[in-house]
């Protein structure tokens, strides 16, 4: 059994103060503790250090905000406190803010051993997720402690849902588009929209077995058209490890374009256009496969530029091993960066098209929705649906909605065949 710490409060300006004299224990056997590595940092990510081994480190700007977000399933009173280490005997003062209520907490040091900030009882009116907000009361530039948990007493693991793990990335979550069986797909075409923009957002919009096509936020000042097409082989990590004969070969690309390599997914080729796409503006894509033999396809991938009005080439690659058309189509919206998947991502896809290799055109209307590992036990947070007569993915933010995954939706048909007018590869 652990020893209680000697508290008393103090109500000062309707914030509870608790005062911790002697650091002697932790709290109760049976409360929660969800780590600190799976905490989030704002406004300024560079305000504090978060990793696996050593939880929430070096947080001295007292502007830098520790953020944990759960799902409480039952209303009620919940008893919480911060497991946290400073140097001995300092003092660190905290204030803790749930559900619109802020308690405050002052700790003293205990050197290498964890101390407790206690903060008292919280009133959760209605289930839902709920922002734990820790703040610093201290001095700019004097440690906060290094923080190791958020302990919740008075729920269970059956009554709330926390994400346990290191990776704090949003889920990733497609749309796979069903095609009528026995058809070749010469082109795919689909049309899409940033709803939200935060960094480390790649947007996917035409997506087939062999690469990916779509629209990403690399920073704040920088976004990109990406297009990319794997090698054959098995090889995920080194493409320097790929044969010749497993390589996609570059065969033409759209000025100002950027092609290399890529790995750590799968190898293949890589090609970016840098252009501040505009949240809320529909982007319009197509990829299309040209087989030249059994044994290769050609790959391009083709955007609609909003400025000057006309279709470009991105770039073109020669898959080798394939010598088929385009299948298993379908889209995406992925988190590439685990310090942001706190804020929400969404995204429209809507009027998918494909090109047989007759040349008829066929409407695509029905997608299912599917996630990635991350999605199926330890961020909930992800759903599709129809809106405006588009599909769109939602994911991240820590907001309502959930969607089974191989749950399939119809939208509305448009009937708009697309004017597609490309050039030469």
């Amino acid at each position: 059994m652990h020893m209680k710490s000697l508290t008393f409060a103090i109500a000062i300006a309707g914030t509870l103060l608790a005062i911790v004299s002697t650091p002697l224990g932790i709290a109760a056997d049976n409360a929660l503790r969800i780590p600190a590595f799976t905490a989030y940092l704002e406004p300024d990510n560079g305000g504090a250090r978060i990793s696996s081994k050593s939880g929430v480190t070096s947080w001295k700007d007292a502007s830098t905000k520790v953020l944990w977000f759960g799902e409480l399933k039952k209303p009620g009173e919940l008893n919480v406190a911060v497991e946290l280490r400073l140097p001995q005997d300092a003092n660190s003062k905290l204030r803790l803010t749930v559900a619109d209520q802020s308690h405050d907490a002052v700790v003293k040091g205990a050197g290498t051993n964890t101390v407790t900030a206690r903060f008292g009882n919280f009133t959760v009116a209605k289930p839902g997720y709920q922002k734990f907000t820790l703040e610093s009361l201290n001095a700019s530039g004097q440690s906060s402690g290094d923080i190791d948990a958020l302990v919740l007493d008075g729920v269970t693991t059956n009554n709330t849902h926390f994400n346990y793990k290191s990776r704090r990335n949003a889920a990733s979550v497609h749309l796979g588009y069903p095609v009528p069986k026995g058809t070749n797909v010469a082109a795919f075409y689909c049309e899409m929209t940033g709803v939200e923009d935060p960094v480390h957002t790649y947007y996917m919009a035409c997506g087939w077995h062999r690469g990916y096509f779509g629209m990403q936020v690399n920073s704040p000042t920088e976004r990109r058209i990406i297009f990319s097409v794997w090698d054959s082989g098995g090889e995920g990590v080194d493409r320097k490890k790929v044969e010749d004969d497993n390589r996609v070969k570059l065969m033409g690309k759209g000025e100002n374009v950027y092609t290399g390599d890529f790995g750590n997914e799968g190898t293949g080729g890589h090609s970016h256009l840098k252009f501040q796409w505009k949240t809320g503006e529909k982007q319009r894509f197509v990829v299309t496969a040209q087989p030249t033999n059994q044994t290769f396809t050609i790959y391009s991938g083709y955007w609609f530029h909003p400025e000057k009005k006309e279709w470009m080439l991105i770039s073109s690659w020669r898959a080798p091993k394939e010598g088929g058309w385009l299948r298993g189509l379908y889209s995406f919206s992925e988190n590439f960066g685990g310090n942001n998947g706190h804020i929400a991502r969404k995204a429209l896809y809507g009027n998918q098209w494909i090109r047989t290799d007759a040349g008829q055109w066929l409407e695509l209307t029905t997608a299912r929705f599917t996630h990635d590992v991350t999605g199926k036990s330890d961020r909930l947070d992800r759903f599709m649906g129809v809106e405006n007569g588009q599909f769109f993915l939602s994911h991240g933010g820590f907001i309502e909605g959930f969607t089974k995954s191989g749950e399939a939706f119809p939208r509305p048909a448009t009937g708009q065949l697309p004017d597609i007018k490309l050039p030469l590869p």
